[in-house]
C-alpha cells in the first residue's frame, strides 16, 4: 500500500503517544502504526531506559509495569518478592504496598539490565528515605501514630482526594472519624478489596467480608491501599483544621466537605443525579 508522507503534526502526535506508552508501559492498539512513522528518519527504536511509577498506583499495577519494562513473563516481579529482601516496617508483614515509592527509576544498573528485585528494593529504599526522615517521622509522632499508619492514611488520601488542595481536608475527615470512633467508610478501601476502580459503591459492596471494608471494620485498613506520593504523606501528618466528617466529589472540581449529615445527603443526591446524566458514568 502506498503511504503518503505524514504531515508534521502526525509525527508529533505519534511521538507524544510513544512517550506516554513508554511512561506507562501500556500496550495500545495502533502502536504498530506509530513505529514506521517514527522510523522515517532511519532512527532506531530506542528502548525505554527508565520506568515511571505514578502516584497512587497499587502494587499489582507496579509489578505488571516492571514485568513489561524488563520484558519478563507476566507474574515474574510478583514472584521475585520472596527473594527481594525488602526493608519494610514490621507492621507491613512483608507486603510492600505503600512503600513502592512513585518516582522515575533507571532500568539499568552498572550497565546491566536491572532485575525486578533491584527495582523493588530501589523503590522501598526511596520510600524509607522519604518517610523516615525528620519531617514525616516527627509529624507522625506528633499525631500519635507510627510512620506505617501515616503512610496508610496517606494512601487513602491519595485515592480519595481529587486535588492537592483537598488532601489536607480528606486527612482531617480521617482523623475526625478515628477520634470519634466512627468507621472511615471510604469507598477506596472497598475498591482495593475488590481490585477495581469505580465511582459507584453499592449497598452490597459495603457488606463484603474483608479487612479492607472500612464501612464495617473500625480503624485503618491493615495495609496501605496504594503507593502514595509525598504530597499525600505530608497531608497525613498536617491535616487542615476543620470539623468535617463527610465529603463527596459532586462533579469534577467540586468536592464538598461538611460536618452535617443532612447536608452530606443532599450532596450525595446531587452526585447521583450527575452520574445518571453523564454518559461516561461507570
Amino acid at each position: 500500500m502506498h503511504m503518503n508522507t505524514p504531515s508534521r503534526s502526525t509525527i508529533r502526535l505519534t511521538r507524544r503517544g510513544r512517550l506516554v506508552l513508554i511512561a506507562t508501559g501500556a500496550v495500545v492498539a495502533g502502536t504498530a502504526v506509530a513505529v514506521p512513522l517514527l522510523s522515517l528518519g532511519g532512527e532506531e527504536e530506542k528502548k525505554p531506559t527508565t520506568l515511571v511509577i505514578p502516584e497512587g498506583w497499587r502494587s499489582g499495577q507496579i509489578y505488571q509495569a516492571v514485568d513489561k519494562a524488563l520484558a519478563l513473563p507476566a507474574g515474574t516481579t510478583k514472584k521475585s518478592l520472596a527473594k527481594a529482601n525488602l526493608k519494610l516496617p514490621n507492621d507491613a508483614e512483608g507486603n510492600p504496598e505503600g512503600y513502592l515509592f512513585p518516582a522515575t527509576y533507571p532500568l539499568e544498573q552498572n550497565g546491566k539490565k536491572a532485575t525486578p528485585e533491584q527495582l523493588l528494593a530501589f523503590m522501598v529504599d526511596t520510600a524509607n528515605k522519604k518517610f523516615n526522615g525528620a519531617p514525616i517521622a516527627a509529624g507522625a509522632q506528633r499525631n500519635a501514630m507510627n510512620v506505617y499508619q501515616a503512610v496508610t492514611i496517606a494512601s487513602i488520601i491519595q485515592a480519595e482526594a481529587a486535588t492537592k488542595a483537598d488532601m489536607g481536608k480528606v486527612a482531617r475527615v480521617v482523623f475526625n472519624r478515628l477520634e470519634r470512633g466512627m468507621p472511615l467508610q471510604m469507598d477506596s478501601t472497598i475498591n482495593y478489596a475488590l481490585n477495581r476502580a469505580t465511582l459507584k459503591t453499592t449497598e452490597a459492596d459495603t457488606r463484603i467480608d474483608s479487612p479492607y471494608n472500612s464501612y464495617q471494620r473500625m480503624g485503618l485498613p491493615p495495609t496501605p491501599i496504594d503507593n502514595p506520593g509525598e504530597d499525600a504523606v505530608r497531608a497525613a501528618i498536617s491535616p487542615t483544621p476543620g470539623d468535617w466528617l463527610y465529603f463527596v466529589t459532586v462533579k469534577p472540581g467540586d468536592t464538598r466537605f461538611t460536618a452535617d449529615y443532612a447536608e452530606h445527603q443532599r450532596n450525595v443526591a446531587e452526585f447521583n443525579r450527575n452520574q445518571q446524566s453523564s454518559p461516561k458514568a461507570k
